[in-house]
């Protein structure tokens, strides 16, 4: 299961915290609002209990006292029922009232013995308060008041306390996700302005004055990417001059080695193939400073413009001799894209210039859409690069084992790093699987090169 980020555990602490904080609160007030209420409750019907138990005892203090008008008497409401227990009879106001047992006999007993006793009781599945007062040594008197109303009133603070505590436990989420999206923004400038870098945009920087608490690492951020974009910049030039240093030398070479190669029918067979090895090593050595400076080149960021990639990518294989007919453009890929049109040409030529040498061929140059990117795909015709090389084949001077399998060692190991290059300028990434049917697959992911 995939981690959850900082900003998604920050807002479930605070969630969390808020939740469990508000659920004791919540717990703690009902439990407060219940006691009070109940006690309340008790003491009512123990004040009523006594008063209508005096008033029983007044009206059974008779010769002959009749108990059912005594208990028809009493005004107790709706909610309170009068019970009278005489010389081991019950007796109600109506003989729907009885106790049908929902006086306990332990009660009755205490009762009995004097001494008055309250305790809740379940009457129909409802909750009630028993009160018993003992009136003589014969006679008690029992009053069950209805506790229905006070528990409907418990489940209604129960909800609102959930609700509360819910609604609390939200508001705690909201406050962190706003906490952590304030406290993570000078790390987002600091990623934002890495993947910049990253790019080729070495001019990305940190805004110092944002926060007085990171001012030391904007200054040490800056610091070091100054220092970066300074070594890049040596490493670019020294690439660059030494390149064009062995342009003049190599130019004489190339003449003298043309020289050479017109002449090779009057030279004997050991000489020809001196002169042909010195032709095919000078011309590779071309390509090598050519690469060389184009690497050189090719830190900068890409300078984007409105480009028909397809008719560009049908004059790159005119130029390498192969057939226009290669290139399949998908209909949401043939509007015009916003690219580099030098670096993508670069990326053409060299991935069909890879095809040739170590792919047996290009099969197919599929143009396609994937989201906002355009996406440059080159089939071939050979074995594959194997898996174990697929992340070291865009590499500098790596050609991967199948590279030297099948061709006679004359590339120069950049043409690909310079393919990676070129994507990374733009955002994108370039990569390597498997062709349905036998073969390799690169592709090339430029962001944001269709709207």
């Amino acid at each position: 299961m995939r981690r959850l980020g900082l900003r998604a555990r920050v807002t479930a602490a605070f969630a969390v915290g808020a939740l469990l904080l508000s659920a004791l609160m919540a717990l703690v007030s009902y439990e407060l609002v219940r006691r009070s209420l109940l006690a309340e409750r008790e003491r009512t019907a123990v004040r009523a209990a006594y008063f209508d138990a005096a008033v029983v005892r007044t009206g059974l203090d008779t010769d002959r006292p009749d108990v059912y008008e005594v208990l028809r008497s009493l005004d107790t409401g709706g909610s309170r029922r009068a019970l009278v227990h005489r010389e081991g009879r019950w007796y109600a106001r109506t003989a729907d009232e009885g106790p049908s047992g929902a006086v306990p006999a332990g009660l009755v007993a205490m009762v009995a013995a004097g001494d008055p006793a309250v305790q809740r009781v379940r009457v129909d599945g409802q909750p009630a308060l028993l009160v018993g007062l003992p009136l003589s040594e014969s006679t008690g008197y029992y009053e069950i008041t209805s506790l229905r109303e006070l528990e409907q009133t418990f489940q209604v603070l129960a909800l609102a306390l959930t609700v509360v505590a819910m609604t609390v436990a939200g508001s705690g989420a909201a406050l962190g996700w706003y906490a952590t999206r304030h406290g993570l923004r000078p790390l987002t400038a600091v990623a934002d302005a890495a993947e910049k870098i990253a790019a080729g945009d070495v001019t990305a920087r940190l805004a110092p004055g944002t926060d007085p608490d990171l001012a030391r690492l904007s200054t040490s951020f800056n610091r070091m990417v100054d220092q970066v974009a300074e070594r890049i910049e040596r490493d670019r030039r020294f690439a660059a001059d030494v390149s064009h240093e062995l342009r003049s030398p190599l130019q004489t070479l190339s003449a003298a080695a043309s020289v050479l190669a017109r002449r090779r029918e009057h030279l004997d067979e050991r000489t020809a193939t001196a002169a042909g090895l010195v032709v095919d090593e000078v011309t590779r050595f071309e390509h090598l400073v050519d690469d060389l400076i184009e690497l050189a080149r090719s830190d900068r960021p890409a300078q984007r413009e409105r480009v028909d990639v397809v008719a560009l990518a049908r004059r790159v294989c005119r130029a390498q001799a192969l057939p226009e007919s290669l290139v399949r453009a998908e209909p949401t890929a043939r509007a015009p894209w916003s690219v580099d049109p030098r670096r993508v040409e670069q990326v053409l030529v060299n991935l069909l210039d890879n095809a040739v040498r170590y792919g047996g061929g290009p099969v197919a140059v599929r143009l396609s859409r994937a989201g906002g990117s355009g996406v440059v795909e080159v089939d071939d015709a050979g074995p594959g690069v194997p898996p174990a090389d697929r992340e070291v084949v865009f590499d500098r001077f790596v050609r991967g084992r199948a590279a030297h399998a099948r061709a006679g060692g004359d590339g120069t190991g950049l043409g690909l790093a310079l393919v990676a290059q070129h994507a990374a300028a733009h955002g994108g990434r370039a990569v390597v699987g498997d062709r349905p049917g036998g073969g390799a697959r690169f592709r090339v992911e430029l962001p944001g090169a269709l709207p």
